[in-house]
């Protein structure tokens, strides 16, 4: 019987690539996206089933989790990925992007988490991996409401580590310089490579490489794990 995962915001970056790998491996995959299908078709074609849902709307949250829970009775991975990306000058501006940095880093992967218990229950080995941030445990001044969120999510993962012992295993990744954006300018990016003690772009691989980590070892919950290259150590 094929194993089940869940991936947020499988349609670019990490979430494509986990993704990408999950279906080399022979899961049954639930894509989430909200309102770009970017790279949601090409996973859709390898096997994935798209799902979208708006993340600051609990009735679209809801609903996902009605599609999810009517396809399986049980799911093995929930990795929540999701993520929006404000400054302070953003969130001050507009209530609406205020709303959605805690929005889509607390109350979505709590409903997901809380609504999808049952069929994690169900799994020999359920496992959710909450994609946090380095900044999470030292808040950067310049986006305060995003750390914020972000230092929730973290604090979440430790509760439901608690809360869904022994039947399910919930961890969190802290990524640092993984994979710069396009707008980042040279500039940029020396200065953050300076600002890290292994001095490399990390890639995408690490990090899927830890979601391995995290699955396959059954020991271990409630824990946050860096890929950062060290960078963690220098802000």
């Amino acid at each position: 019987m094929k194993k089940t995962a869940i991936i947020t915001g499988a349609g670019r970056r990490f979430g494509f690539e986990l993704a990408k790998s999950l279906l080399a491996e022979g899961y049954q995959l639930f894509a989430h996206y909200n309102s770009s299908r970017d790279g949601i078709d090409e996973l859709e074609s390898l096997g994935a089933k798209g799902v979208q849902a708006d993340f600051t709307d609990v009735a679209s949250v809801k609903a996902m989790i009605r599609t999810i829970s009517d396809a399986t009775s049980s799911i093995e991975l929930l990795v929540n990925n999701a993520s929006c990306f404000f400054d302070n000058e953003t969130v001050d501006t507009d209530n609406d992007a205020l709303a959605s940095v805690f929005q889509v880093h607390g109350m979505a992967p709590y409903l997901l988490i809380s609504g999808l218990r049952q069929q994690l229950s169900q799994s020999e080995n359920g496992l959710v991996i909450n994609i946090t941030d380095i900044y999470a445990d030292r808040p950067s001044t310049d986006y305060i409401a995003y750390c914020a969120a972000k230092a929730g999510l973290a604090n979440m993962t430790q509760a439901f580590a608690k809360t869904l012992a022994p039947s399910v295993r919930v961890n969190a990744i802290q990524p640092g310089p993984i994979l710069f954006l396009p707008e980042h300018d040279k500039e940029h990016r020396l200065q953050v490579l300076d600002e890290t003690p292994l001095r490399v772009e990390g890639g995408l691989g690490p990090m899927i490489e830890t979601v391995r980590f995290l699955r396959d070892n059954p020991f271990i919950t409630g824990e946050s794990i860096k890929v950062d290259g060290g960078r963690g150590l220098m802000i």
